[in-house]
């Protein structure tokens, strides 16, 4: 028959203040320790600048383009808030005001391109290989749009800003 043997109490004491042999190092990267995973939020604005001005209202959606600015909401006067951005035009912003005469402007670079006789306001342009589909506002439509015909599976989403200037984004399949 064996002896029992106990634990010495000084063991046992610091085991439970944690002041056990040391671990084995965990190799995981940071993030992965922490427990956050996915893929992140992308950024939502290139730029945020800040600006004392009296512009009447409390936001503003605009567009600036190289040769002039496209108010969305707000009030009509957002040059200055538009002056502001450190961005070369096309970019869209939103503006609020966050004091008495203090605005905040938030500014994110934009693809423009003219798209000439284009009917609607909203565009989906699908290629996928040689096959070709155009939803014009929301309703299937026969036709193509040779400027934005490219090689490779792809989907254009334009929206008109002015005329027949588009704002376009592009997303690969």
């Amino acid at each position: 028959m064996t002896p029992f043997r106990r634990e010495p109490l000084h063991v046992r004491l610091a085991r439970a203040g944690g002041l056990g042999p040391p671990r084995e190092e965990d190799r995981r990267a940071p993030w992965d320790k922490a427990g956050i995973h996915g893929v992140h939020r992308p950024r939502q604005w290139d730029v945020v600048a800040t600006i004392e001005t009296n512009i009447s209202g409390d936001e503003a959606h605009f567009v600036a383009l190289a040769d002039r600015i496209v108010v969305e909401d707000g009030p009509d006067d957002v040059e200055a808030l538009a002056q502001v951005v450190p961005l070369e035009p096309p970019f869209r912003a939103e503006a609020r005001r966050t004091g008495e005469q203090l605005w905040s402007v938030g500014a994110r670079r934009i693809e423009v391109v003219e798209l000439p006789g284009q009917a609607g306001d909203e565009l989906e342009y699908v290629v996928r290989g040689e096959a070709r589909e155009l939803l014009v506002d929301g309703a299937r439509t026969f036709g193509s749009i040779p400027l934005l015909d490219e090689p490779g599976d792809h989907v254009f989403r334009a929206r008109r800003l002015a005329g027949e200037v588009w704002e376009v984004e592009t997303a690969q399949l």
